[in-house]
This record gives structure tokens, C-alpha cells and sequence, in this order.
């Protein structure tokens, strides 16, 4: 204590060296330790950013990493063919290399020496040889599963058409009409298919070939569904009267392309904006998951779709997922839109007496304005004309039709084609379905075309047409019998126009005699000033082309046949 109190600077130097003793003794042991747990810090922060880099790819990319393992594993199921098979012709000449300085290398380790330029040749050469066999192998394989695959199909086919077949001679033909059935019959052929041919007008239908599948099976419409995609879409004012650009992806496609080509695309925006409730609403008021009222035993009402977790919405207006028609429903549905909304139920008049007695029986009077089914004409016309159903094309009459080709489920390809003809007064509404691989190629609209073509005398649009008379032209009834016999006469005033020199286009034209009761000629020649025709008893009365049209201007005269000028 004494020490401390006399001599307090002692104290303090003390601590002062002590702690000059201590500090650089300790800054030495902590950079030892900064410097020794550096690099573990480093290694974490480089392990931490990595795995959020991975976390980062894993969630931008996992569709893609999900289809890259699910491509390898297909590849090592496969023997790694299909992933050489997308190399490029340089990347297979280096893997071949590879393969080639591998198995040299593997050559030397077991000989244990190098190998001589004689051996490195023939080794090259066997590897090649044995390189080619492997592909020869791999190209009989191919080959062999191929073969094996097309005639599994072609069993397929056979067991679906003997199918068809036995029920299309089960068919009660009772009440049909027998012409329609022989060129339906016909029409469709071999192929695995049902055909339905009515009337759109009221709902008489003329024959059904194969009613097990047109009455009592339901098919997935696929791009048929179109048809109520357009209908709902104008009904609802989604489609505007005057499209510019509806659909974002083709800014020039509209309704009318878009039906005549069955763009998907299209209907499926049109039907994100119609909305689920909406579609089934349409589809359930035209036709569709409910019977037709054919009196005939277990008719199938078909299926509409329900919404339930995974159901893909956009699919429903373009691809018809969930649907389940039967072709008498969509027989209902094209004829409803032929006559204007009137859902007819369908009818077969079995005996005399009931086709005597036979009456139109109106299910119901569609509430959609007569101005959309104008809208759906042309797409559905355009696509018979120069879209996807120019099978069906037939040069004598104008057919609206709607193809539809997709997987019906269970491996099993379904055809579509529905259809009305003539566009001007509709007498027939034709449906084909086709199954397996009758419906590729729109074999469908093939068939419906035929039958178009082969009932065109009966049912299509006459090409002469009587022209209607006016009141003026029954005044005129003698006068025109009168001088349809004088042929001599004709021949006259023919030669007296061709003396005055009128043009030959004045000149009355010749009339055929099958068609001199249809068409009246109506041009007059006129003969020039100085030349004097002569009447049926001879006398002569100047004409001048100014009398002439002063004659033109009176309120008797009219255009008549061409003939001699009376007195």
C-alpha cells in the first residue's frame, strides 16, 4: 500500500508493458484462427449459394428437368437409340471416335503392350464391322416392330369392320327409305362407320346404317363441338359481327376461317370468354345430352361434361373433352341450324298409313337469332369448299358440313362429318362417324359426299330453273304459243335484223325445244329506216327506228318475243 501510494507511476508503467506484452501476442492467435476458419466460411457461402442456385434453376426449370428424365429413362429402356438418334451427324462421328479410341486402349491394357499399326487396322476394321451389324440389327428390329404394329392394326380393323358389318345386317330397314339406304349402304362401304341421312326440315329421317352405333354408343364430337362454340360465342356477343382480331396468336384468322380450317386456337379463346356454364347451357338447348325422342329402345342421351379437379377447361370448346354424342343427336343439331332453330324430333314412318298421317313434331323453337345462324353459313360452306372437308365438295349443290377428326379414348381414332344440302332449300342432313383408321384422311366427309353426289337427281337443286310469270306475261300466254311453231318466220326476222344491220347481240337467240317452255326471249331487232318488212298477208309498213322508239314509249307496247312487227 505504501509502495502504490508513494510511487503511482510505477503502477502504471507496469500495466503498460504488460499489456504491450499481451496484445501483439494475441493478434497473432486470433488472425491464426480468422485465417484458419476462412476458408470453411468461404466453402458454406460458395455450398449456400449453390443450393440456391439449385433452388432457383430446380423452380424455373422443373418441367423441363421432369421431360429430361423422363426422355433418359426412355433412352436406357431403349439402348440409348433415341438419344443417339438426335445427335448430329458430327456428334455421331466424335462419339464413334470415342467408342473407337476406347476399345483400342482397352485392347492394349490387355495385352499389355502397344499394339502395332497391322493390329490398330484390323481392330478399327472389326469395330466398324461390328458397328454396322449393330445398325443392320437395330434396322430389323425397327422394321420388325413396325410390321408388327401394322398388322396388330389392321386386326383391329378387320375385327371393328366384320363388326360393323354384322350390325349393319341386324339394322331394322323397316319404314326406310330404300334408294337413300342402298346409296348409303354403298357410301360407306367397308369402313368401320355409321351414317345418318334425314330430312332438315322435319325431322323425317330416311335411313340409319348401322343403329347400334347411331342410336345406342356415344362418340366424342371433337372439332363438331365447334359448331356450339360458334353459335354460343355470337349468341353471347363474344364474337363481334365485325371481327378484326379476335384471335391474339392470328390476327387475320375470324369465324369463317376458323370453321373452315378447325382452328383450335381460335374456339378455345372465344370459349375462355364464353365460360363453362355457358357452353353447357348452349349445348344442352341444341340437342345435346338428352334423347332425341326417336321411338326406338334404349336410345343413349349422350354426356355432357362436369367440372372436377384436372378437367381441362379450353380443351371442351376445341377438342370436345367430356362430351358424348350419338350421330341422330348431331343429325338433330345440323338440322336445326338448316331450318332456322326449330329442334325437330326425329321420325321413321314404319308403315303406309303412318307416312300418310305424318306430322313434324317440334321439340322445341331455339331462342338465338336467325342473324347467327347467317354467321356459321359461310365457315361451314368454306369448309367443304377449300377447308378441311372438300371431300364432300359437290359441283351441283352447295354443302355446309363441320369435319371432326380426334382420339376418342382408348387408343381409338373417331371421324366426324356433319352436314346439309343444298344450301338454298335443305332436303338432306347427312352424319358419318368412322372408327380405328377409317377415321383418318376425313374419310367421313368422303362418304357424305358420295351420298350427296348420288342423291343429287332426287334431292338436290335443279339446275333449269322455271322462271315466274308476271301478269303481263300471261297476257302475252297466246301470243307466245302462238309463235313458238313459226320457226320460218323467226328465220325471217332473223335475216331481215342481219340485212339492217343490227349487231348480233339484238339478234333474237336461238331457244332449244327443252328449253323453249322455261325461257321467254325478250329482245326485240330493230330494223333500220329504209328497210320495209312485210306482214303475214303481205302488206308492206315502213318502220323507222324512230318510230320504233316512239312505239317503245306507249303504255301498250312491251318487250315480246322476237317476231315479225304487226300492222
Amino acid at each position: 500500500m505504501t509502495l502504490i501510494n508513494r510511487h503511482p507511476r510505477i503502477f502504471n508503467i507496469v500495466l503498460i508493458l504488460f499489456v504491450l506484452l499481451v496484445l501483439p501476442f494475441q493478434c497473432s492467435v486470433l488472425a491464426k484462427k480468422r485465417h484458419a476458419a476462412a476458408p470453411r466460411r468461404k466453402v458454406a457461402r460458395v455450398e449456400r449459394g449453390r443450393s440456391e442456385r439449385g433452388r432457383k434453376l430446380s423452380a424455373k426449370e422443373r418441367r423441363a428437368a421432369r421431360r429430361e428424365e423422363r426422355l433418359s429413362a426412355r433412352d436406357s429402356r431403349r439402348g440409348g437409340r433415341a438419344a443417339k438418334s438426335k445427335l448430329s451427324k458430327r456428334e455421331l462421328r466424335r462419339e464413334a471416335a470415342r467408342e473407337q479410341a476406347a476399345s483400342l486402349k482397352s485392347l492394349e491394357r490387355k495385352l499389355r503392350r502397344p499394339l502395332s499399326r497391322r493390329e490398330r487396322v484390323a481392330e478399327l476394321r472389326r469395330i466398324e464391322a461390328q458397328r454396322r451389324r449393330e445398325i443392320l440389327e437395330a434396322r430389323r428390329r425397327a422394321e420388325a416392330a413396325r410390321l408388327a404394329a401394322i398388322a396388330r392394326q389392321r386386326a383391329i380393323d378387320d375385327a371393328l369392320r366384320n363388326e360393323v358389318q354384322t350390325m349393319i345386317a341386324r339394322d331394322n330397314t323397316i319404314g326406310e327409305d330404300p334408294e337413300v339406304r342402298r346409296v348409303a349402304v354403298n357410301a360407306l362401304g367397308n369402313h368401320a362407320g355409321t351414317v345418318v341421312v334425314m330430312d332438315p326440315m322435319n325431322g323425317k329421317v330416311y335411313s340409319i346404317v348401322n343403329q347400334e352405333w347411331a342410336l345406342r354408343r356415344g362418340f366424342k364430337p371433337c372439332s363438331t363441338i365447334k359448331l356450339v362454340t360458334g353459335v354460343a360465342g355470337l349468341s353471347e356477343n363474344i364474337i363481334p359481327p365485325s371481327e378484326l382480331a379476335l384471335a391474339y396468336d392470328r390476327p387475320r384468322m375470324d369465324l369463317t376461317s376458323a370453321l373452315a380450317h378447325s382452328d383450335n386456337s381460335y374456339f378455345e379463346h372465344v370459349g375462355s370468354s364464353l365460360g363453362f356454364d355457358k357452353m353447357v347451357h348452349y349445348a344442352r338447348e341444341l340437342g345435346l345430352g338428352e334423347k332425341t325422342g326417336l321411338s326406338v329402345p334404349f336410345e343413349y342421351p349422350g354426356r355432357l361434361p362436369e367440372m372436377k379437379p384436372g378437367f381441362n377447361v379450353r380443351r371442351m370448346f376445341s377438342y370436345a373433352d367430356g362430351f358424348e354424342v350419338t350421330p341422330l343427336q348431331l343429325g338433330s343439331l345440323v338440322s336445326a341450324m338448316a331450318n332456322g332453330g326449330k329442334l325437330y324430333e326425329p321420325q321413321i314412318p314404319r308403315n303406309a298409313q303412318e307416312a300418310g298421317r305424318f306430322k313434324a313434331k317440334v321439340r322445341r323453337k331455339l331462342d338465338i337469332d336467325s342473324a347467327v345462324w347467317q354467321r356459321m353459313i359461310p365457315g361451314m360452306v368454306g369448309a367443304v369448299n377449300y377447308g378441311s372437308g372438300r371431300r364432300a365438295y359437290n359441283p351441283t349443290q352447295t354443302v355446309a358440313g363441320k369435319t371432326g377428326t380426334c382420339n376418342g379414348g382408348e387408343g381409338s381414332w373417331v371421324g366426324l362429318f356433319t352436314s346439309y344440302a343444298p344450301l338454298a332449300n335443305p332436303k338432306l342432313a347427312v352424319v358419318v362417324i368412322t372408327r380405328g383408321t377409317d377415321a383418318h384422311r376425313h374419310v367421313p366427309a368422303a362418304v357424305a359426299g358420295q351420298i350427296y353426289r348420288d342423291l343429287s337427281r332426287r334431292f338436290g337443286t335443279p339446275i333449269h330453273l322455271q322462271i315466274a310469270s308476271t301478269p303481263d306475261d300471261e297476257e302475252n300466254e297466246d301470243d307466245v304459243a302462238s309463235a313458238e311453231p313459226e320457226t320460218g318466220d323467226n328465220a325471217q326476222t332473223s335475216t331481215n335484223a342481219k340485212a339492217a344491220g343490227v349487231p348480233a347481240m339484238t339478234q333474237a337467240p336461238l331457244v332449244s325445244p327443252a328449253l323453249r317452255n322455261n325461257v321467254k326471249t325478250v329482245l326485240m331487232p330493230i330494223p333500220s329506216r329504209n328497210v320495209q318488212t312485210s306482214n303475214a298477208t303481205g302488206s308492206k309498213s315502213p318502220t323507222t327506228g324512230r318510230d320504233a322508239v316512239k312505239t317503245a314509249k306507249q303504255p301498250d307496247d312491251r318487250l315480246r318475243r322476237a317476231q315479225s312487227p304487226r300492222p
